[in-house]
């Protein structure tokens, strides 16, 4: 005997009631080689539609700048994709492509007004990404989101009315690699003035990738074959984050540090293995930080960046900069989730259970402001 569980879909009507999206997911991994395609349907009333027709557009966009800063018609948000489907588009306008099993199953099941619609995205547009704002930031956070929009209207220049549109945020992401890379391991030395002997630092990772909220361990190494005493260790995992407008720039914020007051005396060696846990809970109060594309209603984790963890012997030193006490070593490290299992198979039978991208609208309330769901 088999047994499937239901299906989950997701699903967001217009104000109207006229209009309703269906989507599978709202997840779509980059494989690096290709990206999950976008397929939904759309259920149209036909009373409602008369000679209009019904559009849906795929959008990535890149906000660089606060909302409440758009003013004087200048916008702090650039496109950086448009493609747009025209569903029952006349034969011969665009490439027909074979229906999923999701969409065979949901077109038979919501019946004849109901069409498919697909898109495939690009492989060099960025993931979606959010940098967190401040405690008192308003408005919508700066990042990379993407956007599906499904409207009536009898050409696609007409201005869209929120009444018969319908607003989806989904998300294009990277998942961890299977096979796993090198372990990292970096050395430096440090040389002293009117000096000959050094302070030699190695530390290394057990490995290269880590999945949100695993515990780091970071092997430190130190000879000190100086006149000097190291005082303690500071340890630091960073994230950097490349960031290209009208130049590049890199950003790092530091996500998780530790310090500790182990001593190594002159002519002498040590030897320790820390242990870090970058997580958001404790990098809620930064601004700036990258995050996984957040989606309304449901938490995120950090970014999947290439990071870098920085390990500091401190010495004892009569100086005003403590910069010049530091002798430090950089390891690249990853820090991503793992690839989550594939779907179960869809039953014969239409068992679907449907789960709106917003929270129900009260009756009788009527938002000004389009949700972000």
């Amino acid at each position: 005997l088999f047994f499937f569980s239901p299906l989950r879909v997701f699903k967001k009507s217009s104000p109207n009631c006229k209009v309703t999206v269906y989507l599978g997911k709202r997840d779509f991994v980059d494989h690096l080689d290709h990206v999950d395609p976008v397929d939904g349907v759309i259920l149209v009333d036909p009373e409602y539609l008369k000679d209009r027709k019904v559009f849906v557009t795929l959008t990535c966009a890149f906000r660089y700048g606060r909302e409440d800063l758009d003013v004087l018609g200048l916008s702090f948000r650039k496109d950086l994709y448009i493609s747009t489907f025209q569903v029952s588009s006349p034969p011969g306008s665009r490439e027909r492509k074979s229906n999923s099993r999701l969409q065979e199953r949901l077109l038979k099941k919501l019946g004849q007004h109901a069409h498919p619609f697909y898109f495939t995205i690009p492989q060099n547009l960025p993931c979606s990404v959010t940098l967190q704002p401040g405690p008192e930031d308003t408005g919508k956070a700066c990042g990379v989101d993407f956007e599906i929009r499904a409207f009536c209207a009898k050409s696609i220049e007409e201005k869209i009315h929120k009444r018969n549109s319908v607003r989806l945020v989904i998300r294009k992401v990277q998942y961890a690699p299977e096979k796993p890379g090198p372990q990292p391991m970096v050395e430096t030395t440090r040389s002293f003035l009117m000096s000959d002997r050094s302070l030699h630092l190695e530390a290394s990772l057990d490995k290269e990738l880590y999945y949100h909220g695993e515990p780091i361990s970071v092997n430190v190494h130190v000879t000190n074959n100086s006149t000097k005493t190291v005082k303690r260790v500071k340890i630091s995992v960073r994230q950097y984050a490349d960031i290209c407008l009208f130049s590049t720039a890199q950003y790092k914020c530091p996500v998780a540090q530790l310090e500790a007051d182990d001593q190594v005396s002159s002519s002498s060696t040590f030897c320790k293995v820390y242990t870090l846990t970058p997580t958001l809970d404790k990098n809620r109060e930064k601004r700036g930080l990258a995050l996984d594309g957040k989606l309304k209603h449901e938490d995120t984790n950090l970014c999947f960046l290439q990071g870098g963890l920085q390990v500091a012997p401190s010495q004892h030193r009569y100086s005003a900069v403590r910069a010049q006490s530091y002798s430090c070593s950089c390891l690249p490290s990853s820090s991503s989730s793992p690839l989550p299992p594939p779907l179960s198979s869809i039953s014969q039978d239409d068992d679907f259970v449907f789960e709106d991208f917003a929270r129900l609208r009260l009756k009788g309330v009527v938002d000004d402001k389009d949700e972000d769901c």
